[in-house]
């Protein structure tokens, strides 16, 4: 299965993204979602299909879900608390 995908990003919160079939764009994704979201900012078009590989996401998780959907939501990613331990300790003695 392949897609023609808009990919907005958040205007609120820095590393959500959204993605959309781009010939329904935002007009399955539900009016509460769009208000947490923000404003759309527009980041770019993809077409997505199986064999193609995404940065933080499976192809397949967003395929499935633009097809149930309409839309697939991306989350940022959550940072652990090691990763906090090790920005602290570089940044207790510069």
């Amino acid at each position: 299965m392949k897609k023609i995908c808009t990919i907005y990003r958040s205007s609120k919160k820095e590393g959500m993204y959204l993605y959309v079939d781009k010939a329904e764009d935002l007009s399955k994704v539900p009016e509460a979602l769009l208000q947490k979201f923000g404003k759309p900012e527009q980041a770019m078009t993809l077409v997505l299909h199986p064999e193609r590989k995404l940065a933080r996401v499976d192809v397949e998780k967003v395929l499935e879900e633009l097809e149930e959907n309409g839309f697939f939501l991306q989350m940022p990613p959550q940072i652990s608390d090691s990763d906090m331990v090790a920005i602290r300790e570089k940044n207790t003695k510069m």
